[in-house]
């Protein structure tokens, strides 16, 4: 790896699978952001988007056809080298637009460039989880697995995660200060983030 693809800047985008639009607070969208600015001591530039924003059709296409935003959303995937996907638990689960862009990613199998390597090779997901009932890990676990499937890298540590105690209205947007625990797990999630999207810039894996 040389100097130059070493600092190299890396780029990032949040999908932030709240089911409430903007301008409603999220915790969702505040973890995403906290991840964001870890990235950022890492040379890594990001956003968020939020998917409830936006109309995403149903599908397993890169198109749905007249209004659907989903293609809008895939070049910012495509552009980035990191993927975070961040989501509440609803019922034990990730929230339905998180199974919904896992669905639209589902396309990326029928995508792949002149060497035979889907497009999402090479790019690094990371996942976010928030909720007052008890799974994150199975959240987890159920994206960890979908974003593999359509390509993605997932580094040690790959996610960050606040659960307030089961059957209470507390949010982590309603903490007076970020959880030590949760402060240190965004910060080793981006540094390992991080440091695997910037060896995948430098070798690529190999054509299919």
């Amino acid at each position: 790896m040389t100097a130059d693809n070493d600092k190299a800047p890396l780029r990032a985008v949040a999908l932030v699978c709240t089911l409430s639009p903007s301008p409603a607070p999220s915790s969702s969208q505040l973890l995403a952001e906290q991840v964001l600015e870890e990235l950022s001591g890492h040379g890594v530039t990001g956003r968020a988007i939020r998917i409830a924003d936006h109309d995403v059709k149903p599908g397993v296409k890169t198109d749905m056809g007249e209004g659907d935003e989903w293609p809008a959303i895939r070049s910012a995937v495509l552009d980035a080298d990191i993927l975070i996907l961040s989501t509440p638990i609803w019922l034990g689960h990730p929230s339905s637009l998180a199974q919904r862009v896992l669905e639209r990613l589902d396309a990326e199998l029928s995508e792949s460039d002149d060497e035979g390597r889907m497009l999402t090779y090479g790019k690094v997901a990371a996942v976010c989880v928030v909720g007052n009932e008890d799974g994150a890990h199975k959240v987890s676990a159920d994206l960890f697995q979908g974003l593999d499937d359509v390509g993605f890298s997932l580094a040690p540590n790959a996610v960050t995660y606040w659960v307030g105690e089961a059957m209470q209205g507390t949010d982590y947007q309603d903490l007076d200060k970020t959880p030590e625990k949760t402060e240190a797990t965004t910060a080793t999630l981006a540094a390992n983030t991080a440091h695997l999207a910037r060896l995948l810039r430098s070798a690529p894996y190999p054509s299919s």
